[in-house]
């Protein structure tokens, strides 16, 4: 951005598309001009932030001619003109046309006026620049500048923007590729519950079919429910009320199983049970207490789930007093994203630092024979966070 910004300020191309009253703290003109063009490039980010589409590309287009200073800009994906800005937007309409050579090649074009003039005398358009958009190694679209006349300092100031335009282009693609990924380790954290975790839970049942008929039954209903919420279809939230109660029928089924190995204490403040998050945020991060806290530990395991106000957010936690682990193993796991066998762990902190940004990650305290605590905040209320109403 800053070479992007010092070039435009190098070429003496006019970037001011905000007016403000001159005062002595904002320096010199270079001065303004850089703000004013940084400025232009934030209001231009987001629509690009979205992808290379006509609704994006129509929010962003006239950002990029302010950038430029020239008489029209037009935006191109490889088979149509997505948006266009400017006084020259008869011109600008047949800027697929313009950019085919750049869609071709990949490198930047400049057309003369007999390829560009309309031949009207008002018209003051005479040659157009094309520079490509690229994602990664592939030519995704062009974006095309119209002007007077062209000079070498208006070519390079028409790529230097073409490859802004593609750097929020490709952070679009990053961030799309990254919401598959999550939604992949979401299935396959719904689909870890089949193997192991349906065969011990129906075990746990078949053993007291005779000699307790009734916890059978009751069991087998809280299997029942754990399985429809887990496998439920749709809605990417829910309230933290939906997922404790799910979290609870988990851990009927699992004090079933072990007996007194496992002890349960929940300390849940009311006001903060209608909160939204994440969908099967706290379930996956219980089972991995029980199943590293129990594994290779005789002594009974004591899981503390706790859910307090804490200002805005709400702050949740879940603490085992089992075998613990080693750091860096689950530093390791967490930097996976939820690869191998830390797949609830790595998952969890990787869709909470999505919804909500980087300082909202998971926090995991733990070392060999001491125990794991593993806690992460929720705002209360953050942009985009609404529970489905068919959770529960």
């Amino acid at each position: 951005m800053a070479a992007l910004v010092l070039l435009l300020v190098a070429l003496g191309v006019p970037l001011a598309v905000v007016t403000f009253a001159r005062r002595r703290d904002l320096g010199t003109s270079a001065d303004q001009a850089t703000f004013d063009a940084l400025h232009t490039a934030s209001l231009a980010a987001p629509s690009l932030r979205e992808g290379l589409s006509t609704q994006g590309a129509d929010r962003a287009v006239r950002h990029l001619r302010a950038l430029l200073g020239t008489i029209g800009v037009a935006l191109t994906d490889r088979t149509r003109t997505l948006a266009t800005d400017g006084d020259a937007h008869h011109h600008a309409e047949l800027a697929i046309e313009h950019a085919r050579g750049v869609l071709d090649t990949g490198l930047t074009v400049v057309l003369p006026p007999r390829e560009v003039s309309c031949g009207r005398p008002d018209c003051e358009v005479r040659v157009a620049v094309a520079s490509p958009v690229v994602d990664g190694d592939a030519v995704v679209g062009a974006l095309v500048a119209y002007a007077r006349g062209t000079s070498a300092m208006l070519v390079r100031a028409v790529e230097e923007v073409a490859r802004w335009v593609s750097g929020q282009i490709e952070l679009a693609s990053a961030d799309a590729q990254r919401s598959r990924l999550i939604e992949v380790e979401l299935r396959a954290l719904r689909a870890q519950i089949s193997p192991h975790f349906i065969y011990n839970s129906l075990t746990a049942v078949a053993s007291f079919t005779r000699t307790d008929p009734d916890r059978a039954r009751e069991l087998l209903l809280e299997f029942a429910d754990f399985t429809r919420y887990a496998l439920r279809r749709g809605g990417e939230y829910a309230t933290l009320s939906d997922e404790l109660r799910n979290t609870e029928r988990y851990l009927v089924l699992e004090q079933a199983r072990f007996g007194e190995r496992l002890r349960v204490s929940l300390r849940v403040a009311p006001e903060v049970l209608p909160i939204a998050v994440p969908f099967l945020v706290v379930q996956p991060l219980v089972e991995n207490a029980v199943r590293h806290g129990l594994e290779g530990h005789a002594d009974p395991v004591q899981v503390s789930i706790v859910a307090v106000d804490d200002g805005p957010d709400a702050l949740i936690s879940i603490e085992d007093d089992g075998a613990g682990a080693d750091p860096e193993v689950v530093r390791a796991a967490l930097e996976r994203g939820g690869a191998g066998d830390s797949v609830g762990l790595g998952n969890v902190d990787a869709r909470l630092r999505q919804v909500y940004g980087d300082s909202f990650g998971l926090v995991v305290d733990t070392a060999p024979r001491a125990g794991t605590k593993v806690s992460f905040r929720v705002p209360k209320f953050a942009p985009g966070v609404h529970a489905s109403p068919t959770s529960g």
